[in-house]
């Protein structure tokens, strides 16, 4: 593992109470509230005890270290490298992140080192000027919660204008395409943010926030067949979808996936690329899609 979240968190909260104690204000009650706001909420109960009976030998009786400098957390090489591959992601230019000193670093991986397999040809273009703009604009109306003035090209190709209330923006690995989902006009909702020509922020204008559509989701139990892999290459499939295994045999798993009605077809061409390792249990529904599929294949490609 390469950031280790438990012991970072740990880690990360002893150097701030270092860090006041080097400035000679310490106290227990500090220790506490650092402990509290930095770390886990029990870990009240493991850090002031090691810290006062001096376990950790980095405070004494009087709250006062022998340390006379700032503790500093450098990164390690390893993490300088998975950082500094994570900087050559297209998509990170988006929220403007910077990664400063790492232009001696070699990255952990490339983009080259991988494959991305059902995914559209045609997503956004992350590195137009343009959108990178738009982007921005629009994830700091959100943060704000400012109305936005937008002018996008419709489905018809032609131009159009609307002032909405951005709420969120959504990432589909699909279709490998950000949405802003947004309400306060009639043509408001889910807006592609290729089709976004222009927005501007419009502090001053008044629009009444509407109640988001909650998404319909559903639910999927499958049985699978752990064979060739088949295991770990469901979990590949459906890695970003909510669910959940149990295993019912020595090969055999029972999964429930929870997925949104929209992704229906994606999810069944997945569940038929699985062949007969995976049988769908419920819901009865989702079996009837299979068997219509499977019955237009036949009399497309007749054995």
């Amino acid at each position: 593992m390469i950031f280790s979240e438990m012991y970072g968190a740990y880690y990360q909260t002893v150097a701030k109470i270092l860090v006041a104690a080097v400035y000679g204000n310490l106290s227990e009650k500090e220790i506490r509230e650092l402990s509290g706001a930095h770390a886990f909420s029990e870990s009240v109960l493991t850090i002031v005890p090691a810290l006062k009976q001096a376990r950790w030998q980095l405070l004494g009786d009087d709250l006062k270290t022998p340390i006379r400098h700032v503790p500093t957390m450098p990164l390690t090489t390893i993490q300088k490298r998975w950082l500094k591959a994570i900087s050559l992601d297209p998509r990170v230019s988006l929220f403007g992140a910077e990664f400063p000193g790492l232009d001696d670093v070699d990255p952990l991986f490339t983009p080259e080192d991988y494959v991305v397999f059902d995914r559209y040809e045609d997503g956004d273009d992350y590195s137009d000027e343009a959108y990178i703009r738009n982007f921005r604009i629009i994830l700091c109306a959100i943060r704000d919660k400012t109305p936005l003035g937008i002018r996008i090209l419709n489905r018809h190709g032609k131009s159009m204008f609307m002032k909405v209330l951005p709420d969120h923006l959504e990432y589909s690995e699909k279709d490998d395409k950000f949405r802003l989902i947004s309400t306060g006009c009639r043509y408001a909702g889910t807006i592609n943010l290729s089709r976004i020509i222009s927005c501007n922020p419009c502090p001053g204008e008044q629009l009444r926030p509407e109640r988001i559509e909650t998404r319909n989701s559903c639910s999927l139990t499958l049985e699978l067949i752990d064979r060739r892999n088949a295991m770990e290459r469901l979990f590949l499939h459906f890695a970003h979808f909510e669910k959940r295994a149990e295993r019912i045999a020595e090969d055999r798993y029972r999964v429930v996936l929870q997925y949104d009605q929209t992704d229906e077809t994606e999810i069944l061409i997945r569940v038929l690329s699985f062949g007969p390792f995976v049988k769908v249990i419920e819901p009865e529904s989702f079996i009837e899609l299979i068997r219509c599929r499977i019955q237009k294949q036949m009399e497309l490609h007749p054995l």
